[in-house]
């Protein structure tokens, strides 16, 4: 659990993938497209990735992947994030943890 709050409070976003996962490529486009470069966080490439999927899942994550942190502070999966954008919240979450910039 260390390792992922470490690992998400460095950057403004943070994502934690699978390479072959297609939401995970999904949510990464979603978050380009509104000029956010997240750190991306690949747990089928990382050595220690089953443990950061156990920690995840300690988070709450129902599927561990993807699981985005914006500001340091979990945002949730690709659900919880698509509803974040059609709100209109998701863009001033990237604004307020200076991810993006008007």
């Amino acid at each position: 659990m260390d390792m992922v709050s470490a690992l998400a409070s460095r950057q403004a976003v943070v994502m934690f993938t699978n390479s072959t996962c297609c939401m995970c490529h999904s949510i990464r486009a979603l978050f380009y497209e509104l000029g956010a470069s997240p750190a991306i966080h690949e747990l089928d490439l990382n050595v220690n990735g089953r443990e950061m999927e156990r920690a995840l899942r300690g988070l709450g994550c129902k599927t561990s992947v993807p699981a985005v942190f914006i500001g340091g502070k979990f945002a949730g999966s690709s659900k919880d994030v698509l509803s974040l954008h059609l709100d209109g919240s998701l863009k001033q979450m990237l604004i307020d943890a200076g991810a993006i910039w008007l």
